[in-house]
Protein backbone atom coordinates (compact mmCIF):
# COMPACT_ATOMS: atom_id res chain seq x y z
CA UNK A 1 0.00 0.00 0.00
CA UNK A 2 1.10 3.33 -0.75
CA UNK A 3 -0.46 5.39 1.89
CA UNK A 4 -0.08 9.52 1.09
CA UNK A 5 -0.89 11.81 4.62
CA UNK A 6 -1.80 15.46 3.07
CA UNK A 7 -3.07 17.89 5.74
CA UNK A 8 -6.82 18.38 4.78
CA UNK A 9 -9.93 17.59 2.71
CA UNK A 10 -8.61 19.81 -0.22
CA UNK A 11 -5.58 18.63 -0.14
CA UNK A 12 -6.59 15.02 -0.46
CA UNK A 13 -9.23 15.90 -2.99
CA UNK A 14 -6.61 17.57 -5.00
CA UNK A 15 -3.95 14.88 -4.83
CA UNK A 16 -6.53 11.92 -5.63
CA UNK A 17 -7.37 13.98 -8.57
CA UNK A 18 -3.55 14.04 -9.82
CA UNK A 19 -4.33 9.80 -9.49
CA UNK A 20 -7.22 10.05 -11.49
CA UNK A 21 -5.75 12.67 -14.03
CA UNK A 22 -3.05 10.34 -14.93
CA UNK A 23 -4.98 7.57 -15.74
CA UNK A 24 -7.13 9.33 -17.95
CA UNK A 25 -4.16 11.48 -19.71
CA UNK A 26 -2.58 8.15 -20.69
CA UNK A 27 -5.46 5.86 -21.35
CA UNK A 28 -8.34 8.06 -23.42
CA UNK A 29 -10.87 5.08 -23.29
CA UNK A 30 -10.33 4.25 -19.45
CA UNK A 31 -13.00 2.07 -16.96
CA UNK A 32 -13.67 4.23 -13.93
CA UNK A 33 -14.70 2.45 -11.11
CA UNK A 34 -16.57 5.35 -8.62
CA UNK A 35 -17.80 5.48 -5.81
CA UNK A 36 -20.70 7.60 -3.69
CA UNK A 37 -21.13 9.23 -0.35
CA UNK A 38 -18.91 12.15 0.82
CA UNK A 39 -15.38 11.57 0.12
CA UNK A 40 -15.29 11.86 -3.41
CA UNK A 41 -16.80 14.66 -4.08
CA UNK A 42 -13.84 17.22 -3.92
CA UNK A 43 -12.43 14.89 -6.40
CA UNK A 44 -15.06 14.83 -8.78
CA UNK A 45 -15.33 18.71 -8.50
CA UNK A 46 -11.65 18.65 -9.14
CA UNK A 47 -13.10 16.54 -12.11
CA UNK A 48 -15.31 19.05 -13.71
CA UNK A 49 -13.02 22.06 -13.20
CA UNK A 50 -10.32 20.47 -15.22
CA UNK A 51 -12.95 19.31 -18.04
CA UNK A 52 -13.89 22.98 -17.97
CA UNK A 53 -10.32 24.60 -17.80
CA UNK A 54 -8.14 21.90 -19.80
CA UNK A 55 -10.68 20.20 -21.70
CA UNK A 56 -9.47 16.75 -20.55
CA UNK A 57 -12.10 14.33 -21.88
CA UNK A 58 -14.21 11.45 -20.53
CA UNK A 59 -16.06 11.14 -23.90
CA UNK A 60 -13.97 7.73 -24.41
CA UNK A 61 -14.22 6.08 -21.01
CA UNK A 62 -16.64 4.24 -19.06
CA UNK A 63 -17.63 4.22 -15.65
CA UNK A 64 -19.04 1.54 -13.23
CA UNK A 65 -20.45 2.48 -9.75
CA UNK A 66 -19.87 0.33 -6.68
CA UNK A 67 -23.50 0.48 -5.26
CA UNK A 68 -26.91 1.57 -5.39
CA UNK A 69 -29.39 1.11 -2.41
CA UNK A 70 -32.48 -1.08 -2.73
CA UNK A 71 -35.78 -0.30 -3.00
CA UNK A 72 -34.99 3.70 -3.87
CA UNK A 73 -36.17 4.87 -7.62
CA UNK A 74 -33.17 6.40 -9.53
CA UNK A 75 -34.85 9.27 -9.86
CA UNK A 76 -35.50 9.97 -5.99
CA UNK A 77 -32.61 12.84 -4.75
CA UNK A 78 -30.65 10.20 -2.27
CA UNK A 79 -29.59 7.59 -4.93
CA UNK A 80 -26.79 7.27 -6.32
CA UNK A 81 -27.54 7.24 -9.68
CA UNK A 82 -28.95 11.08 -8.44
CA UNK A 83 -26.06 11.55 -6.60
CA UNK A 84 -23.39 10.81 -9.43
CA UNK A 85 -24.96 13.11 -12.14
CA UNK A 86 -25.34 16.00 -10.20
CA UNK A 87 -21.88 15.50 -8.22
CA UNK A 88 -19.75 14.18 -11.43
CA UNK A 89 -21.56 12.83 -14.56
CA UNK A 90 -23.76 16.71 -15.78
CA UNK A 91 -20.20 18.52 -15.43
CA UNK A 92 -18.12 16.06 -17.65
CA UNK A 93 -18.35 14.55 -21.02
CA UNK A 94 -18.80 10.93 -20.16
CA UNK A 95 -21.55 9.33 -22.62
CA UNK A 96 -24.90 8.32 -20.92
CA UNK A 97 -24.43 5.25 -22.45
CA UNK A 98 -21.37 4.73 -20.77
CA UNK A 99 -22.56 5.28 -17.27
CA UNK A 100 -23.45 2.00 -15.34
CA UNK A 101 -24.85 2.14 -11.88
CA UNK A 102 -26.25 -1.32 -10.51
CA UNK A 103 -30.19 -1.25 -9.85
CA UNK A 104 -32.79 -3.79 -8.69
CA UNK A 105 -32.83 -6.03 -6.00
CA UNK A 106 -32.87 -9.70 -7.35
CA UNK A 107 -29.75 -12.65 -7.70
CA UNK A 108 -30.60 -11.81 -11.33
CA UNK A 109 -29.82 -7.83 -11.06
CA UNK A 110 -26.83 -8.99 -9.16
CA UNK A 111 -25.86 -11.50 -12.66
CA UNK A 112 -26.88 -8.68 -14.66
CA UNK A 113 -24.69 -6.44 -13.29
CA UNK A 114 -21.63 -9.08 -13.52
CA UNK A 115 -22.37 -9.80 -17.04
CA UNK A 116 -21.53 -5.97 -17.94
CA UNK A 117 -18.27 -5.87 -16.16
CA UNK A 118 -17.34 -9.35 -17.64
CA UNK A 119 -14.99 -8.17 -20.73
CA UNK A 120 -14.03 -5.06 -18.83
CA UNK A 121 -10.91 -4.36 -16.66
CA UNK A 122 -11.41 -1.22 -14.34
CA UNK A 123 -8.11 1.02 -14.73
CA UNK A 124 -8.72 2.84 -11.11
CA UNK A 125 -11.26 2.34 -8.76
CA UNK A 126 -12.12 5.23 -6.10
CA UNK A 127 -13.19 3.99 -2.83
CA UNK A 128 -14.02 5.51 0.41
CA UNK A 129 -14.27 3.61 3.59
CA UNK A 130 -16.40 3.40 6.64
CA UNK A 131 -16.48 4.20 10.00
CA UNK A 132 -16.48 -0.14 10.38
CA UNK A 133 -14.11 -0.33 7.38
CA UNK A 134 -16.58 -1.16 4.85
CA UNK A 135 -15.87 -0.76 1.15
CA UNK A 136 -18.61 -0.32 -1.16
CA UNK A 137 -21.45 -1.64 1.23
CA UNK A 138 -19.38 -4.73 1.65
CA UNK A 139 -19.91 -4.71 5.61
CA UNK A 140 -17.93 -6.85 7.84
CA UNK A 141 -18.28 -10.42 7.69
CA UNK A 142 -18.47 -9.88 3.61
CA UNK A 143 -15.95 -12.91 2.08
CA UNK A 144 -13.16 -11.38 0.37
CA UNK A 145 -14.08 -14.16 -2.58
CA UNK A 146 -17.67 -11.83 -3.02
CA UNK A 147 -19.25 -10.35 -6.20
CA UNK A 148 -21.91 -8.12 -7.33
CA UNK A 149 -24.69 -9.40 -3.93
CA UNK A 150 -27.40 -7.57 -2.12
CA UNK A 151 -26.21 -6.42 1.67
CA UNK A 152 -28.13 -5.66 4.76
CA UNK A 153 -26.41 -2.47 6.04
CA UNK A 154 -25.43 -2.45 9.49
CA UNK A 155 -27.12 -0.28 11.58
CA UNK A 156 -23.96 2.14 11.82
CA UNK A 157 -23.86 2.65 7.92
CA UNK A 158 -27.92 3.60 8.36
CA UNK A 159 -27.31 5.95 10.77
CA UNK A 160 -23.88 7.62 8.83
CA UNK A 161 -26.00 7.99 5.64
CA UNK A 162 -28.67 9.32 7.81
CA UNK A 163 -26.54 11.90 9.14
CA UNK A 164 -24.69 13.20 6.28
CA UNK A 165 -27.65 12.42 3.12
CA UNK A 166 -31.32 12.18 4.35
CA UNK A 167 -31.62 15.04 6.88
CA UNK A 168 -30.95 12.84 10.07
CA UNK A 169 -33.99 11.28 9.38
CA UNK A 170 -32.71 7.59 9.62
CA UNK A 171 -36.45 6.36 8.92
CA UNK A 172 -35.52 7.07 5.22
CA UNK A 173 -32.68 5.53 4.95
CA UNK A 174 -32.59 2.00 2.81
CA UNK A 175 -31.67 -1.06 4.88
CA UNK A 176 -30.20 -3.17 1.72
CA UNK A 177 -28.04 -2.24 -1.02
CA UNK A 178 -26.51 -3.91 -4.14
CA UNK A 179 -23.25 -3.40 -4.14
CA UNK A 180 -19.83 -4.80 -6.08
CA UNK A 181 -18.12 -7.38 -4.04
CA UNK A 182 -14.31 -7.20 -2.52
CA UNK A 183 -13.20 -9.43 -5.21
CA UNK A 184 -14.77 -6.91 -8.39
CA UNK A 185 -12.87 -4.54 -6.05
CA UNK A 186 -9.26 -6.97 -6.25
CA UNK A 187 -9.47 -6.79 -10.29
CA UNK A 188 -9.19 -3.67 -10.59
CA UNK A 189 -5.54 -2.24 -12.05
CA UNK A 190 -5.20 0.39 -9.43
CA UNK A 191 -7.01 1.12 -6.08
CA UNK A 192 -7.37 4.77 -5.16
CA UNK A 193 -8.76 5.01 -1.22
CA UNK A 194 -9.94 8.55 -0.25
CA UNK A 195 -10.25 9.35 3.78
CA UNK A 196 -10.18 12.30 5.65
CA UNK A 197 -11.53 13.07 9.58
CA UNK A 198 -11.06 11.59 13.30
CA UNK A 199 -14.20 9.29 12.50
CA UNK A 200 -11.86 7.38 10.10
CA UNK A 201 -8.93 6.74 11.60
CA UNK A 202 -9.60 3.39 13.28
CA UNK A 203 -10.75 2.10 10.30
CA UNK A 204 -7.47 2.98 8.08
CA UNK A 205 -5.04 2.27 11.08
CA UNK A 206 -6.72 -1.32 10.85
CA UNK A 207 -6.58 -1.71 7.00
CA UNK A 208 -3.26 -0.49 7.21
CA UNK A 209 -1.18 -1.74 10.11
CA UNK A 210 -4.01 -4.58 11.10
CA UNK A 211 -4.31 -8.35 10.50
CA UNK A 212 -6.43 -8.96 6.86
CA UNK A 213 -9.63 -9.72 8.38
CA UNK A 214 -13.01 -9.99 7.18
CA UNK A 215 -13.70 -8.15 10.06
CA UNK A 216 -12.43 -5.00 7.88
CA UNK A 217 -13.25 -5.57 4.57
CA UNK A 218 -10.71 -2.95 3.38
CA UNK A 219 -8.00 -5.11 5.05
CA UNK A 220 -8.11 -7.47 1.36
CA UNK A 221 -6.48 -3.95 -0.12
CA UNK A 222 -3.06 -5.32 1.75
CA UNK A 223 -3.21 -7.75 -1.08
CA UNK A 224 -3.70 -5.60 -4.13
CA UNK A 225 -0.38 -4.73 -6.35
CA UNK A 226 -0.92 -0.48 -6.96
CA UNK A 227 -3.47 0.53 -3.87
CA UNK A 228 -2.56 3.71 -3.00
CA UNK A 229 -4.51 5.36 0.35
CA UNK A 230 -5.12 9.26 0.17
CA UNK A 231 -5.61 10.52 3.34
CA UNK A 232 -5.54 13.66 5.70
CA UNK A 233 -3.79 14.38 8.92
CA UNK A 234 -6.96 13.56 10.83
CA UNK A 235 -7.65 10.11 9.49
CA UNK A 236 -3.82 9.15 9.31
CA UNK A 237 -3.75 9.97 13.43
CA UNK A 238 -3.43 6.15 14.77
CA UNK A 239 -1.03 5.17 12.05
CA UNK A 240 2.16 3.88 13.81
CA UNK A 241 4.37 4.09 10.95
Amino acid sequence: MNVIVVKDYDAVSKEAFAVMKEVVTNKKDAVLGLATGSSPIGLYKNMIQDHKDNGTSYAQCQSFNLDEYVGIDRNHPESYWTFMHENLFKGIDLPEDKIHVPYGSTKEDCEGYEKAMENVSVDVQVLGIGGNGHIGFNEPGTPFDSVTHKVDLKQSTIEDNARLFFNGKIEDVPTQAVSMGIANIMKAKKVLLIASGEGKAKAIQATVEGPKTTDVPASALQDHPDCILVVDEAAASLLKK
